[in-house]
């Protein structure tokens, strides 16, 4: 059972407001984690209230830092087993999201978890940067948001692509200043660095959230294949 008032007023105290609807959803979110990651690697975290602060309340940041159009078409870029989207869409079912991740059995998890919430969500088992070169998807969000492990340059060049121009790209990135290293991916892909949104979670955990506006078209060339991001980051 997850502590609904630590996940009620820690939301409220970065601007969400959860309804009752919202708190029943992530509460059976977090028992259907508990019980998936006993069979399959979900999650390290396991623990409600870290639970609670680490993946909702951190995923919901994305709120405070980013203004969020009513019905945006949303991706959640390395979504794993569902964060930041699941939250996202339980505070916000106007959003249209969609879950991309080249790991299926963490996709099954987020497929299951739609269904028993009673939520609608795209679920695309495929990598960013072939996604990023395909008509149906480059240039075809409102926003784009991904709590990615990969440094901030190589980020951009896997998510920015799928930005469409006027658009938002967020990373969620931990208490280091990565902007100085994304500085030059950022302007060869389009975009602007709008602002770096820094939080400090309800344990004390500092983040930053780089939120960047797509202020032109990606070049065609970019996405580039996943070993030459790595290999050769802008």
């Amino acid at each position: 059972m997850i502590d609904k008032q630590l996940l009620k007023q820690s939301a409220a105290d970065f601007g969400v407001e959860l309804n009752d609807m919202a708190m029943d959803r992530f509460e059976l979110m977090e028992q259907r984690l508990s019980r998936w990651n006993e069979h399959t690697n979900l999650t390290a975290i396991t623990e409600p209230d870290e639970v609670v602060i680490k993946h909702f309340v951190d995923s919901l940041t994305v709120l405070y830092a980013a203004e969020i159009p009513s019905g945006a078409r949303v991706a959640d870029v390395g979504c794993g087993a569902g964060f930041p989207g699941l939250p996202l869409l339980f505070a916000r079912p106007d959003l249209e999201l969609s879950f991309i991740d080249s790991v299926g059995k963490k996709l099954n998890f987020i497929r299951e978890t739609l269904k028993y919430e009673g939520l609608v969500g795209e679920v695309i088992n495929e990598r960013a940067e072939t996604l990023g070169q395909s008509v149906d998807f480059r240039e075809e969000f409102d926003i784009v948001v991904s709590r990615a492990v990969a440094a901030l340059n190589e980020l951009c060049e896997y998510c920015l692509p799928l930005v469409k121009v006027g658009g938002t790209f967020v990373a969620m990135k931990g208490a280091d200043d990565e902007t100085a290293l994304g500085a030059n991916a950022i302007e060869k892909l389009g975009g602007e660095l709008e602002r770096v949104v820094s939080v400090e979670l309800p344990n004390g955990d500092k983040r930053n959230l780089v939120v960047i506006k797509k202020i032109s078209q990606t070049p065609t060339k970019y996405p580039r294949r996943a070993k030459k991001i790595t290999s050769k980051p802008l």
